[in-house]
């Protein structure tokens, strides 16, 4: 059997969870979805959606990005992506992700994030999966860390930020002989 690629667009979905290829009639429901997401100064909320739609498709079209618009209940509540692909590898990161206030700390992160899993050890083959975040975002953090995540380290004044500000980016990853046990674990976390 040959690995699916990483960048190959598909449909992945469980439940009420759908993750769809990203496509610009999307922008007016992940408009309405961001709202209220303002206050998160250590994360990329799109200013502009039509842009944001913009950038990952054309990401994807260079092939370091494979986007996704997080739907729930058929509505669109949010976005995520692999990226960072190295299909020589077999690398790919999950982030640029964003999700409605509605539906945080419910069952759609985990979902989302099991879907992808699955899709990237599974069909993909991928070498590592690996994950990104801001030393200031503890919240994602600690859902990093309950998805099974092993912390790899910190990469400090790792990029520049608004205004100038340096942030520190903590990396994680999972690795294939992880995977298995990680996947059980988010499995009995959703029949919770």
């Amino acid at each position: 059997m040959t690995a699916t690629p990483l960048t190959e667009p598909v449909v992945l979905s469980r439940g009420r969870v759908q993750l769809v290829p990203l496509e610009p009639a999307h922008a007016d429901a992940l408009a309405d979805a961001r709202e209220g997401l303002e206050y998160a100064w250590y994360t990329s909320i799109p200013a502009s959606v039509p842009d944001e739609i913009a950038w990952r498709r054309a990401e994807h079209a260079a092939g370091r990005m494979n986007p996704f618009t997080v739907v729930v209940n058929g509505s669109p509540a949010g976005m995520t992506t692999f990226c960072n692909i190295e299909v020589e590898h077999r690398r790919v990161e999950i982030g640029y992700t964003w999700l409605s206030p509605a539906v945080q700390r419910t069952d759609v992160n985990t979902t989302a994030k099991l879907l992808l899993l699955g899709h990237a050890f599974e069909a993909c083959e991928a070498i590592a999966v690996e994950f990104r975040t801001s030393w200031h975002n503890r919240q994602s953090q600690a859902a990093i860390e309950r998805l099974g995540a092993r912390r790899d380290g910190v990469l400090r004044n790792h990029r520049i930020g608004p205004g100038g500000t340096m942030r520190d980016t903590v990396v994680y990853s999972i690795l294939p002989h992880e995977w298995p046990g990680v996947r059980m674990g988010l499995e009995a976390r959703l029949t919770r």
